[in-house]
């Protein structure tokens, strides 16, 4: 994950000959200098995947076409979502809840509960191994939970304290839109998720998306610490912290 939180998100995922980004919420530059720090090219990029319009998620987005000239994948709704910016973009759209392939990645898609125009999740799927990548919801429904079945490494969002948001710096509005089922997960209901619904297949567990004012690192690491060991689950727990990227996560 080359950054994860509310001032920009952006992932990389390889397999076989594919690399793609998915969301491209960073400027280029620091795209480009996160991706070098990993000995990866930009230029070797095929596609970049995108969850919703949100510019938190597509703010270098145009920049990054028009110096890549790669193709766009996002469903139809989202695209008339974005403003390019008069950049010819190289659109792939499609419909939420179909499966899409990029070269050597099957990728599933998902439709997951947020205020934007038309936002997905995704699970990809390559010689034999599943990563999903989920973040950007308010509550996870039991078709969520459906497709991050059999998934090896998860990537799932732990926006917020409870206790944080309600007496942090947002207005109430902004609080209410975060609380509710359109907004975004906290600690204690992903905590109630991995106590119930975790699969044990899931050998990497990411948890990402943090608010900077209303969540804190080490309060996440321990509220899903403690439910790991309440299921006597091995799985290895993994905090991307804002504004830095993570480890290199390898299958």
């Amino acid at each position: 994950m080359l950054a994860s939180s509310s001032s920009g998100n952006c992932t990389f995922v390889s397999a076989g000959r594919t690399r793609i980004l998915v969301d491209a919420g960073l400027s280029g530059r620091e795209t480009f200098g996160r991706l070098a720090a990993i000995g990866e090219s930009p230029e070797n990029l095929d596609a970049i995947l995108v969850s919703h319009e949100h510019s938190d998620h597509v703010a270098g987005l145009p920049r990054l076409v028009k110096k890549l000239d790669i193709p766009v994948y996002l469903t139809h709704l989202t695209a008339p979502a974005i403003e390019w910016n008069d950049c010819e973009a190289h659109v792939e759209a499609f419909q939420a809840g179909r499966r899409i392939s990029i070269g050597d990645l099957e990728i599933d898609t998902f439709t997951v509960p947020h205020d934007a125009v038309d936002p997905v999740g995704f699970s990809f799927l390559s010689e034999g191994i599943k990563v999903s990548l989920v973040t950007d919801l308010g509550y996870i429904p039991d078709a969520i939970k459906y497709h991050l079945r059999g998934t090896n490494l998860m990537i799932l969002e732990s926006n917020h304290d409870l206790e944080m948001l309600k007496v942090g710096p947002y207005p109430w509005s902004v609080k209410q839109r975060v609380m509710g089922r359109k907004g975004h997960l906290s600690n204690e209901v992903v905590s109630d998720f991995i106590q119930g619904d975790l699969d044990s297949t899931t050998s990497v567990l990411v948890l990402g998306h943090l608010s900077e004012h209303n969540n804190h690192p080490e309060l996440v690491r321990l509220i899903a610490r403690q439910a790991l060991e309440g299921r006597v689950l091995f799985t290895k727990l993994v905090i991307a912290e804002p504004r830095r990227q993570t480890e290199i996560f390898q299958f």
